[in-house]
């Protein structure tokens, strides 16, 4: 009915609905990606969400599983419907490597127990709202999930990757907050990953590209550039060592030799030295073995080595040092749960080995199933083991 020429409500909401479906159908994924391009969208979000779980399942101390992506296309005017429920938005940008951004999307719900998570809870009491110590937890999470990412992204693309710091903000399209984050562009990729973290988190991360950017890194993975390729070395500049001339062998021989003369062939000759004399008309080379000192060994008498059985029973206390630093009392004072304390070690340097507080060795960290260990890498020398003990 229309009233004073206006519509009533019943009738707006029936001409919204009945338009709804339009979009929809035409919003097909074929029409704006080949199922070549689509399978690559998944194969670079699964790579690199793969590394990404890692990541986050060390920092969070939880069992972590992304699930195969989900490719599809949508509109920026549709966002709303996608994502009715408010949201977090994370938001990179690409600093080398690409031109382009990248935007995380992830309930708010989830953001929640992540955050709790990060800040030393257990997550099963996570806040309502997020204030801004814990959007900061959260930007973290996703900072160290996104720089993994990119790590994987430089693997599969064979250039340097690199990115700008995340923007964090809080995502709620039907109040018109968070409007902003969006790029000004009418078509998205979404890529979105069903994700489980331990018993607290079943829920869908998802992640939103500019669809030219999505085709761009597509274009990259299926036709790289020379640049990404490392050259060939070229054959011309490797000089190889020129033969030796068979006349040259007649000086080692006190008869001349014949008009043919085959090439020099030294294993052969220390292999089957009949063969070499009967060819050339020399005489039979005189072979011995190979004559070597004897080395003394050192034998214990019995009660020598009853002491020495004895000395093997002693227990000693093995160290394994990462760093050390000097801080201050008040610096020591201020120390707090999650503070971070810089070394005086490079990350993948090698560690110490100490054993009664004196070094022996150096080696590099590994993990034994669930445990650390130590691949001894290098010996200190006995003279060095002397200095460290004065």
């Amino acid at each position: 009915m229309v009233s004073n020429g206006m519509l009533s409500q019943d009738e707006i909401d029936a001409l919204l609905k009945g338009d709804n479906p339009e979009p929809q159908e035409e919003l097909a994924v074929e029409d704006y990606l080949t199922s070549i391009e689509e399978d690559a969208l998944g194969e670079i979000g699964n790579i690199s969400f793969g590394s990404s779980a890692t990541a986050l399942s060390t920092l969070l101390n939880q069992k972590v599983d992304i699930t195969t992506p989900n490719v599809t296309v949508v509109l920026k005017k549709d966002l709303a419907e996608e994502f009715p429920h408010p949201y977090v938005a994370i938001s990179v940008n690409y600093t080398e490597g690409f031109s382009g951004m990248n935007l995380l999307v992830i309930k708010q719900s989830d953001a929640a127990v992540i955050a709790d998570l990060m800040l030393g809870g257990d997550g099963t009491n996570p806040p309502e709202m997020l204030d801004e110590i814990q959007l900061s937890a959260v930007q973290e999470a996703m900072n160290q999930m996104m720089g993994s990412a990119a790590t994987s992204m430089s693997t599969i693309f064979s250039k340097k990757v690199d990115i700008s710091p995340p923007a964090i903000d809080i995502l709620n399209l039907s109040d018109g907050e968070g409007t902003e984050t969006i790029p000004d562009h009418d078509i998205f990729v979404k890529i979105s990953f069903r994700l489980k973290i331990g018993e607290l988190i079943d829920s869908n991360i998802m992640q939103l590209l500019q669809l030219d950017f999505a085709k761009s890194l597509v274009d990259g993975l299926l036709n790289p550039t020379a640049e990404s390729v490392e050259p060939p070395v070229p054959t011309q500049e490797v000089k190889r060592p020129e033969p030796v001339p068979a006349p040259q062998m007649q000086t080692n021989y006190a008869e001349p030799t014949p008009t043919y003369a085959p090439p020099p062939q030294p294993q052969r000759q220390a292999s089957q030295p009949q063969h070499f004399g009967a060819s050339y008309g020399a005489a039979q080379p005189n072979v011995q073995p190979a004559v070597f000192s004897n080395f003394e060994t050192f034998t214990p008498n019995e009660s020598e080595a009853r002491n020495l059985n004895m000395l093997l029973d002693i227990p000693l206390k093995v160290t394994v040092e990462l760093g050390r630093t000097k801080r201050s009392v008040k610096e020591i004072l201020e120390l707090s749960s999650g503070s971070i304390i810089e070394l005086d070690k490079l990350a993948g340097e090698p560690v110490d080995i100490l054993v009664n507080n004196r070094l022996i060795a150096q080696g590099e960290v590994v993990v034994i199933d669930e445990n650390f260990g130590v691949r001894v890498t290098d010996i200190v020398s006995q003279s060095d083991r002397l200095n460290n003990l004065k």
